[in-house]
């Protein structure tokens, strides 16, 4: 219904039901928590709850939330805790408030899903996230939505800003090869070729999208790419147990 108390309820249920995959299955799962987010003081709670008892490999955010995204300044005690902590931080996408209703003539996911994305990771550039959680490992959904064809745009109108090296102090091309990428219903040639020219593969890790979205497709789409049996094997698993030390079992 959208309220706190119940985006709190769910978000311990979630969490708990996550947490016993991983116990019941080990080296097979890890966890990345979801956060309520809507009320700071019980994320923060939940925040703890899911690193120290739950013992979760890392956090599972939105792209946004209501009208928020992730750079505003409500949700810089959960960064600044994270940071702290050394997190992975991934996020999904959604249709936010404000265009989720637009009428393409397809469901929004279709448009919505990769543009939020977007939205998101201009909110924690611009905000200066990326620029202030050096010790957060950022992880984004579906080749980055649309963050590597308009990487070289952001980057071009950001150096007329006055306050670029606030955000920005190696260059906006420089905080955006740090992030990590998964291959979500992103697998066709075209956004991985253009996700391939902003970052090395080894940023790089597979993401099925399932049961929305056959894995076997995607697989062929990664085999079909042209690189190297190391850079396929670096994408398909070994990257993530990189990242995620826990999925080494």
């Amino acid at each position: 219904d959208g309220t706190a108390a119940t985006a709190n309820r769910l978000a311990r249920a979630q969490n708990e039901f996550g947490a016993r995959m991983v116990r019941d299955n080990p080296g097979r799962y890890a966890l990345f928590a979801t956060l309520p987010m809507l009320d700071i003081e019980a994320t923060m709670k939940e925040l703890e709850y899911a690193l120290d008892t739950l013992k979760a490999d890392g956090i599972g955010l939105q792209t946004s939330y209501g009208d928020k995204w992730p750079g505003d300044a409500l949700y810089r005690p959960v960064f600044q805790e994270l940071n702290r902590r050394k997190s992975i931080v991934y996020f999904h996408p959604l249709a936010p408030n404000c265009c989720g209703q637009l009428n393409y003539g397809t469901f929004p996911a279709v448009v919505e899903f990769p543009h939020d994305t977007t939205r998101a990771v201009l909110s924690l550039l611009l905000s200066g996230s990326f620029a202030q959680y050096r010790d957060i490992k950022w992880l984004f959904s579906h080749a980055g939505g649309t963050v590597p064809m308009l990487s070289g745009r952001v980057d071009y109108f950001a150096r007329f800003r006055k306050d670029l090296e606030r955000f920005a102090p190696q260059g906006v091309a420089a905080e955006l090869r740090r992030l990590h990428y998964d291959t979500a219903n992103a697998a066709y040639p075209s956004p991985m070729a253009a996700l391939l020219k902003l970052v090395p593969s080894s940023q790089v890790m597979y993401g099925s999208d399932f049961p929305y979205v056959p894995t076997g497709p995607q697989q062929q789409q990664l085999a079909d790419l042209g690189l190297s049996a190391a850079e396929i094997d670096g994408i398909r698993s070994e990257n993530a147990m990189r990242l995620i030390p826990g999925l080494r079992g």
